[in-house]
């Protein structure tokens, strides 16, 4: 079983990359500028995209996280805030860059008849709509419509797409007040990672198990 993770230099990405490299799982992990053994790669740009399905040369993956994002508006106000390049960043990289790297990396996912897991937000869903934070919802919520349908395209061929909420987590992006650690959201999605199947293709799920409505 052969493992990728976009976004893997901090946070859930790179908790989730240690996680399967514990258990010896072959894991490679990606960031935007050259890290460690980390894959240099920019999930806004096709070009980049391209150059690591080239890397991978082939390589059949069994499953591929699309963990890489921003939340480029926390605390902007609705009077003076959330300006034109905010959204841009913001939906180049949580929305654009899930596609691009699905697209990418199709052949290596058909060889294995992998797996896809997008890492959304419970803010995604319509049923919940608090206020606040637009930019981030929005590209959240389209993060998830473009999961279910990548899920409906790639169900005949044998792949399954599932989006899930990671939980409010304590990394750099979700705080130190935050309600788990990124162990607790780890030890959760990789359980949902392990149980996404054709049967459940497209759900939308929250770490620890729970159906979020869409």
């Amino acid at each position: 079983m052969t493992i990728l993770i976009t976004g893997a230099s901090r946070g859930i990405g790179a908790a989730l990359l240690a996680h399967y490299r514990h258990t010896s799982t072959p894991a490679f992990g990606t960031t935007r500028h050259a890290e460690g053994d980390l894959i240099p790669y920019d999930v806004t740009d096709a070009t980049s995209a391209k150059a690591l399905a080239r890397r991978l040369n082939g390589l059949p993956i069994d499953l591929l996280v699309c963990n890489a994002g921003v939340y480029a508006d926390k605390g902007q106000a609705l009077e003076q805030g959330y300006a034109p390049a905010l959204w841009e960043r913001s939906f180049a990289t949580n929305v654009t860059g899930v596609f691009l790297t699905v697209q990418a990396l199709l052949p290596n996912l058909r060889a294995a008849q992998g797996k896809i897991a997008i890492i959304s937000s419970a803010m995604a869903s319509d049923a919940r709509a608090p206020g606040g934070s637009y930019i981030y919802r929005a590209s959240k919520a389209a993060a998830l419509n473009l999961g279910r349908n990548l899920a409906a395209d790639l169900k005949p061929e044998g792949i399954a797409v599932g989006i899930y909420h990671p939980g409010w987590v304590k990394t750099e992006m979700g705080g130190p007040q935050a309600e788990i650690t990124p162990a607790q959201s780890v030890a959760g999605l990789s359980a949902r990672f392990a149980a996404l199947d054709l049967a459940t293709t497209g759900c939308f799920e929250s770490y620890d198990g729970t159906a979020i409505p869409f």
